[in-house]
């Protein structure tokens, strides 16, 4: 379990006098809530878009969650974690799709899922983000225009990459470059990203190399990490975020503007829909205590606030989390930091 002597991974970053004086700054007006941890105002919608003889989807099924009032709306391209459908995270994205955003999550076949288990590599998870990319900016946004209702559009000016796990690591190295793509993302969000079994056995491409602001990134980050997802499950199985190889390491690496957020009471798997949260608890990893709903309502409510902030320049919930996270968000966040320059 993570506790605040993890903090140590991190301390050259930290113990910057420039960068103590930025974590954050109090408003001078803190609204009274921050209500990003609410349902949104849209009516969403999903579908899965197979692959078909005279169709170039990629990676399908392809999974698309949105609003279906009328309007343009950003976009997230979400990379699933290791293994685990891109469905299974339905419940969040309807969350974050309420609130005005389209997310596309690209799949897996049959094939890639045995290649996953197999091939200790995320080169080919990297590839095929980076299909899904250009598949999404192909033709203005057209591709994903087709799919939509004649009355949603994509906003491609507005374009954050995401992703989960090992699918948090993929985004990550798509971010740094490891493969080509013609969409420019605003915006990178890792939830719980994971490099490797550990320090020595880490995934191609190895990103992580342990240098403080090593990540040459040119956009915002936001990393929401886990405070058990570095404990094994039932004293089998080994963590499913191996110490050195997860969340405060990443952070490490970013450079400002960064947030960093760790929900101290839960696992790596506890923002995913409810079925696997119990399934993967009795076999693959540790799982916490408290509420599930709240815990996917939190790392939804924080990339919304994140994209706000960093894409229509309306930093007000996340000032709010940040100056008092035990006041405003739904788990306990802890640390909480947002390092702006």
């Amino acid at each position: 379990m993570i506790d605040s002597s993890f903090l140590l991974a991190f301390e050259p970053v930290c113990s910057s006098n420039i960068l103590k004086m930025v974590l954050y700054t109090e408003s001078l007006s803190t609204p009274t809530r921050a209500t990003c941890f609410d349902d949104g105002s849209y009516t969403v919608e999903k579908k899965t878009i197979p692959k078909s003889s005279n169709s170039d989807t990629p990676n399908p099924p392809l999974y698309i969650v949105y609003p279906t009032e009328k309007g343009t709306f950003p976009v997230i391209l979400f990379l699933h974690g290791f293994s685990i459908l891109n469905t299974c995270y339905s419940d969040l994205f309807e969350f974050i799709a309420s609130h005005g955003y389209i997310i596309v999550a690209p799949g897996q076949t049959l094939f890639e899922l045995l290649k996953g288990l197999c091939a200790f590599s995320a080169v080919g998870d990297v590839d095929n983000a980076a299909e899904a990319a250009n598949w999404i900016n192909k033709n203005q946004g057209e591709n994903l225009r087709l799919v939509l209702p004649n009355n949603v559009s994509p906003d491609l000016e507005n374009v954050a990459l995401a992703g989960h796990s090992k699918g948090g690591k993929a985004a990550f190295a798509l971010a740094l470059g490891h493969a080509n793509t013609s969409l420019k993302f605003k915006a990178l969000i890792g939830l719980d990203p994971v490099a490797g079994r550990d320090t020595s056995n880490r995934l191609e491409p190895k990103i992580l190399n342990y240098i403080p602001q090593n990540f040459k990134i040119p956009m915002p980050i936001a990393l929401i990490g886990t405070g058990l997802g570095d404990d094994g499950c039932c004293g089998c199985f080994p963590p499913a975020a191996p110490w050195g190889c997860n969340h405060p390491f990443f952070f490490n690496e970013c450079k400002p503007p960064v947030c960093y957020f760790v929900a101290k009471d839960f696992g790596h798997m506890d923002m995913v829909d409810e079925w696997l949260i119990k399934l993967s608890g009795m076999f693959v990893c540790k799982t916490g205590k408290g509420s599930y709903a709240d815990m996917r309502r939190a790392c939804g409510g924080i990339f919304v606030a994140f994209l706000k902030t960093y894409m229509f320049d309306d930093a007000k919930d996340l000032t709010t989390i940040v100056d008092s996270p035990d006041t405003f968000a739904p788990i306990k966040l802890d640390p909480v930091l947002w390092l702006r320059s």
